[in-house]
């Protein structure tokens, strides 16, 4: 029979060009996400005593640690809100990007056995990472709710409309993260001793971003680096909405937003060319 004249329902082609990235068999596969999202939700806690208890735990835990430190030892302005849910606040939604960025930036040498066994949209395993974290998030962000609701009772919070936004806020931050982690991964394919660094990168990051601290703290001289800061206006979103305390620009979230999609269309790209080659190297 002449292979030229048989219809093939999947036919696999190297990727030759840049900007070759297929989007549209992304989506085909979206049953495969869905299953690789079980996946890990099940299989990262399966074997623990307390299993997802630990979504409540870790964000406690470090919102107490914040407020004995940063808030009752080294007295860092809460800008008059309650040190507890300042510190929940940028917290939780911190740790949704942390831990994206870091899974993501790791994907290639995470997952390089299936990689090399089956064929699927590569990018299908960071979009797993990041929509898996998802319900990590709704967890935490439930448990933050409850706080604020306590304290909105005893009238020492303030929450307005701008709470209906946080769709967006969780959109950008994917996106941020996303991309980030993408750009990170393709490098360290050829640099493993970069992935040692991420880790301790994004600790530096999260104190370089207003996570337990108000923009209204930060000198003159060194308020453009946090304008400049696409995480910025997240956290003066989180206090503005939740809290009512701080100054925060709706415009702010626009540039956040449009910074991300930046930097996830070079991250995208990034990714589609590593991909071909990093079996060679991982």
């Amino acid at each position: 029979m002449n292979q030229d004249n048989e219809n093939w329902d999947l036919i696999i082609q190297e990727k030759s060009k840049l900007f070759d990235l297929r989007l549209k068999e992304v989506w085909r596969y979206r049953d495969l996400l869905q299953l690789f999202v079980l996946r890990n939700f099940i299989a990262g806690y399966k074997q623990t005593i307390l299993g997802p208890l630990w979504f409540f735990i870790q964000p406690i835990l470090t919102t107490i640690t914040f407020t004995i430190i940063f808030g009752n030892l080294a007295k860092i302005s809460t800008d008059g809100a309650p040190k507890f849910v300042f510190y929940m606040a940028g917290i939780t939604i911190w740790n949704y990007f942390a831990v994206c960025l870091t899974d993501v930036s790791n994907v290639f040498q995470s997952n390089a056995s299936i990689f090399g066994k089956v064929y699927f949209p590569r990018l299908i395993m960071p979009l797993t990472t990041i929509v898996s974290h998802l319900m990590r998030f709704f967890i935490q962000y439930i448990l933050f709710l409850c706080f604020i609701v306590y304290f909105y009772l005893k009238g020492l919070v303030h929450p307005n409309l701008w709470v209906i936004f946080i769709p967006f806020i969780l959109l950008i931050m994917a996106i941020l993260s996303l991309g980030l982690g993408l750009i990170l991964s393709s490098l360290t394919t050829k640099y493993r001793d970069l992935s040692m660094l991420i880790s301790f990168g994004i600790q530096l990051f999260m104190y370089a971003s207003p996570v337990i601290y108000p923009v209204s703290t930060v000198p003159e001289k060194y308020l453009w680096l946090v304008q400049i800061n696409p995480l910025a206006p997240i956290f003066e979103y989180m206090r503005f909405a939740y809290l009512g305390v701080g100054h925060f620009n709706p415009l702010s979230l626009i540039y956040s937003f449009l910074f991300s999609v930046f930097i996830l269309a070079i991250g995208v790209v990034i990714f589609n060319k590593v991909q071909k080659t990093f079996m060679d190297t991982v």
